[in-house]
């Protein structure tokens, strides 16, 4: 058996299924070629069946990656299959993905079919899929709750039909890890034909053991791991990729595993997936959190400072973190910035570079030194987020001790100019109010907050905020020296991912 472990992101389909991390095009598109520079294997692109910007996303990021095998996902239907290979087909190395419930709940409750109705639909659905592609994955949906016994028929008739990966999912983060490694080895050992094919398997967070979990599967000889960067996913998320992949790196005298993942890309690469859905990394996140690799207490201090192996297991350049940073300022020039972006894993063409370059000197103009967080968010806001409905074209605040804070706004809504003026409890609630209010937006505001970027005076501000309307969830996320205006930035931010989720409707989401 190979020790090569594939990695199988998943943050373009099941990452985008956290509540309000919807994706633009242009945002799918950037992070795809990201990940394809981390050295992903497989990439699952979409949901094409899910609606047209899905499809158009899926096509478009199949055309543009290279040596990464694009995956769309379909239900064990002809009309799902024929919408992923519509969307994958021109990819250098397309993948079917078709998944089905098998667990006697699903059956019973959700698709009302009997286990023998199942199977032949399974087999019915990969044998089609075959006739356009010979990369098949076939997905076994809530798995880890299904009959063991079933599985081993299910999967033996999939790989029999053409299946070339079959996955064994724990949908809802049931399984614990001595549970989940019995069990995918008695599918391995229970599968005649399981020889044929590579073992994947996909867990959920909801027990906080995902990595846990797809450790112990690949210790019982799976050679595949579904992930996400950061984690994200539904409900408490899916196994995350930095987690994963920096085990097996780690611990490589105990795993024997390996990846074909280059880690150097692992922080910027969690940085650029943190920017678009607007999803903050938790600072005490494994591996990628801000305090992963930080140490207060004075006893660990002295140890690192003496030898970092003490209290550090691994090096922080090793992901992409580097304590020799190339100082920026108002001075720097084009030649310095491309480097500096090269370094963090942008490599951007002239056009892209001149226009990173115009929004870098005006925030030079307002700080001393522009770090490389400031740089994400110059990025963020001027690369990925096009045909936005709403722009913020002028905000003026009138706040203090002995006035009614108030805010005048000038916004650019489809091309059209509108102004206005409103009050507020502050500065920001009265911003808000006139914003709504110019666009017209019904939303709920749910969720807001704010933090730094760095450290100083001078530091960028970037506010998140949580919005809600007619059922549809959509994060936002601005950044500026200024906290009123990176707060207006991050709710028309807001309202922007909500028209493209009003603009988007999804059908019935998949829950491999």
């Amino acid at each position: 058996m190979s020790n090569h472990v594939i990695i199988f992101d998943t943050t373009l389909r099941d990452g985008e299924q956290s509540p309000g991390a919807s994706m633009n095009t242009a945002e799918k598109l950037r992070l795809a070629i990201q990940l394809e520079k981390l050295g992903v294997d497989v990439l699952e692109a979409g949901f094409p069946a899910a609606s047209e910007g899905d499809l158009d996303a899926v096509s478009r990021i199949a055309g543009k990656l290279e040596k990464t095998e694009v995956a769309a996902l379909a239900r064990t239907s002809r009309e799902d299959i024929d919408r992923a290979w519509q969307a994958v087909s021109h990819a250098a190395k397309p993948r079917i993905h078709t998944f089905i419930a098998t667990s006697d709940l699903h059956l019973e409750y959700k698709l009302k079919m009997t286990r023998d109705q199942v199977i032949n639909a399974s087999v019915e659905a990969v044998k089609y899929a075959r006739t356009l592609t010979d990369h098949i994955e076939f997905s076994a949906e809530d798995g880890s709750r299904s009959d063991r016994d079933f599985l081993c028929r299910i999967f033996e008739a999939a790989i029999e039909a053409g299946a070339t990966t079959v996955n064994l999912p724990d949908t809802v983060g049931y399984a614990v890890p001595e549970e989940f490694s019995d069990l995918v080895s008695y599918v391995i050992a229970h599968t005649p034909n399981i020889q044929r094919a590579i073992v994947s398997v996909h867990c959920h967070n909801d027990l906080g053991l995902a990595t846990a979990n797809t450790i112990a599967a690949l210790k019982a000889g799976a050679r595949q791991a579904e992930v996400t960067i950061n984690g994200i996913g539904e409900r408490a998320g899916n196994t995350s990729l930095e987690e994963v992949v920096m085990a097996l790196h780690t611990r490589r005298n105990f795993l024997d595993l390996d990846t074909g993942i280059r880690t150097e890309y692992i922080h910027p690469t969690s940085r650029l997936v943190s920017m678009i859905t607007g999803i903050m990394v938790q600072p005490n996140k494994a591996v990628v959190g801000a305090n992963a690799f930080a140490h207060e207490a004075g006893i660990h201090q002295d140890g690192v400072l003496k030898n970092p192996m003490t209290y550090e297991i691994m090096r922080p350049e090793t992901i992409g973190l580097s304590a020799n940073k190339l100082v920026l300022g108002k001075h720097s020039g084009r030649h310095a910035l491309r480097t500096h972006l090269k370094h963090m894993g942008y490599d951007l063409s002239d056009e892209e570079l001149n226009l990173v370059f115009e929004k870098f000197k005006v925030l030079a103009d307002k700080k001393k030194q522009v770090v490389d967080e400031d740089l994400e968010v110059i990025i963020t806001e001027g690369l990925l987020r096009t045909a936005d409905v709403f722009k913020l074209m002028y905000l003026h605040i009138t706040a203090g001790t002995t006035v009614l804070p108030m805010a005048s706004v000038k916004l650019d809504v489809n091309g059209r100019s509108v102004q206005g003026a409103g009050y507020g409890n502050g500065p920001i609630d009265a911003a808000f109010n006139t914003i709504a209010n110019l666009a017209g937006t019904q939303s709920e505001l749910l969720r807001f907050s704010i933090s730094a970027l760095t450290g100083g005076t001078d530091a960028q501000g970037e506010v998140t905020v949580r919005l809600r309307e007619n059922g549809l969830v959509a994060l936002g996320k601005g950044a500026d020296p200024d906290i009123i205006t990176a707060s207006a930035k991050a709710y028309i931010n807001g309202l922007n991912r909500m028209e493209y989720l009003k603009s988007h409707p999804v059908t019935e989401a998949a829950l491999v």
